[in-house]
């Protein structure tokens, strides 16, 4: 199987499938977020030049901040970019910063599972109720066809990451 290490301080070799998606999704989150600059500049010109504004942008904005959110979740994880406060643990063994490490992925895929799980029936639930933005009408759940697969990669991710830490924490040659 092949793998590419991380940025993280202390690297964790993934798989290569697994940092495709992340970076595939990452790329979903970067073309949401120009998509929205765009829109909002092409408004905001609209507004001070023809004095009407793209209708409904905030909601726009609201959707796509959530999708892009969501989409650089697992690539942050992946990447070791999530905040780390290494303050206390700066001079400690590379066995025991790996399995604070993992222990905190533990912490991050149970609570990220937990969303996902509850995510999945508020989406449904919004479907089921046919539930819209205010001025476009847009179906508040279309948003979840991407949300959702952001989350369930984010919770693999989060399991390989742990995974790795722990097989570098009792890998040959570890200091305790």
């Amino acid at each position: 199987m092949a793998s590419e290490t991380t940025e993280h301080a202390h690297p964790v070799p993934l798989p290569r499938w697994l940092s495709a998606l992340c970076r595939i999704f990452a790329g979903i989150g970067g073309i949401t977020l120009m998509a929205m600059m765009l829109m909002t500049v092409t408004s905001v010109t609209l507004r001070s030049v023809a004095g009407a504004p793209i209708a409904g942008d905030f909601e726009l904005v609201e959707i796509g901040s959530a999708i892009a959110i969501f989409c650089f979740l697992p690539w942050c994880q992946s990447t070791g970019g999530n905040v780390l406060v290494d303050f206390f643990t700066q001079n400690a063994s590379a066995r025991t910063t790996h399995l604070l490490d993992a222990l905190g992925d533990l912490a991050y895929l149970l609570i990220a599972a937990l969303l996902g799980w509850r995510m999945i029936h508020g989406g449904m639930e919004m479907h089921q109720y046919g539930e819209q933005s205010m001025l476009l009408r847009i179906p508040t759940w279309w948003s979840f066809i991407i949300i959702l697969p952001a989350m369930a990669l984010l919770v693999a991710t989060c399991a390989a990451t742990m995974a790795g830490h722990l097989r570098l924490a009792f890998a040959k040659g570890a200091r305790a």
